[in-house]
């Protein structure tokens, strides 16, 4: 068999248009593992959203738009570039919604006479709205192009040692500098989305302390695995208890998401005397909306205005060597045929 490594991120509006955001976060939105409730009452919801969204997201997206386009799709492809000077097979990308598509890479994969895959989904945890559609999506596409074609799929890897050692190594130089408190700011995600994929049915928000508890449940519970990666990252970096915190942001709507909320922790650290703020984001690996407007612009004035005085916001990892290496090393792993 012909073996092929395909990255896939969230994706990106092909510009900061109205038009272009419209049509990106109506097919995001439309996602049933985004929003999930039956077609015609997300059909109603998405169409309300879609009124002003667009054009509010586009004024925001226009904020951090390079001159090569996207930061996320820019710094991913440039990721899959180096990847592919130091893979020996083929190392294709695509986003889960819009441009560069699944259906575009897994032709270019066919073509190139790929058979084997390994898909590794540029979601460190798992959640049904970003790790599990992007799985779902390319094996739906593969089975239908190029149904020769075997999906392998790399597991989340929220606390896999090659994740955690890139992780504080993008952040060792900001860590270095002096702060009162680092927040760990995880993308949020609706309190159901827990309870759907728990598959005991009976653990996840319904245990005290569930996610200290083991349980099977925690192979898909994305706070679970949040924490986790927490965990290993203040060990390796030597961060004191009292010198961290975790929290979740971008929540949409009005039912509960997980809590804290990043942008009530900023004002309440901020009131509670953490002066010198620094804050993480690692359920993302690549610069984007969430990071550089959501943080950097939108949480830094939260932060500022509530009496804080210097706030840092530690970058992804982008194109860190030692995040290149850790997925060199899982398609090598895969290219060698170990498990």
């Amino acid at each position: 068999m012909s073996k092929a490594v395909l990255l896939v991120n969230l994706g990106s509006p092909d510009s900061p248009s109205v038009p272009d955001v419209r049509r990106y976060l109506n097919e995001f939105l439309m996602d049933g593992r985004v929003i999930d409730t039956p077609w015609l009452l997300r059909r109603f919801v998405v169409g309300m959203i879609l009124i002003k969204r667009p054009a509010e997201s586009g004024h925001a997206y226009d904020k951090i738009w390079t001159k090569d386009g996207s930061p996320l799709v820019v710094t991913s492809k440039h990721v899959q570039a180096v990847m592919q000077k130091r893979v020996s097979v083929p190392v294709e990308l695509a986003m889960r919604y819009q441009n560069p598509s699944i259906e575009s890479a897994v032709k270019k994969l066919a073509d190139k006479g790929a058979t084997d895959v390994l898909l590794i989904p540029l979601f460190p945890h798992y959640a049904m709205s970003s790790y599990e559609t992007a799985v779902v999506r390319v094996q739906e596409v593969a089975a239908k192009l190029a149904p020769q074609m075997k999906i392998t799929v790399q597991p989340p890897y929220f606390d896999h040692p090659d994740f955690i050692a890139a992780l504080v190594a993008s952040a060792a130089g900001f860590l270095k500098q002096d702060f009162d408190h680092l927040l760990f700011s995880y993308h949020g995600i609706p309190e159901r989305h827990l309870r759907k994929s728990d598959p005991t049915g009976c653990h996840c928000l319904k245990v005290e302390n569930c996610c200290e508890v083991a349980s099977p449940a925690h192979a898909t519970c994305y706070r679970a695995q949040c924490f986790a990666t927490t965990r290993a990252f203040v060990k390796l970096a030597g961060i004191p208890e009292s010198k961290y915190s975790i929290s979740f942001q971008s929540r949409l709507g009005k039912d509960p998401w997980l809590k804290p909320y990043t942008d009530y922790e900023l004002v309440r650290l901020a009131q509670e005397g953490k002066k010198k703020m620094m804050v993480i984001c690692p359920a993302f690996v690549s610069d984007c909306l969430e990071t550089i407007e959501e943080i950097g612009m939108r949480g830094c004035e939260d932060f500022m205005k509530a009496s804080g005085k210097e706030f840092t916001r530690i970058p992804c990892m982008n194109e860190h060597p030692r995040w290149v290496d850790a997925l060199v090393n899982m398609a090598d792993k895969f290219i060698a045929g170990k498990k």
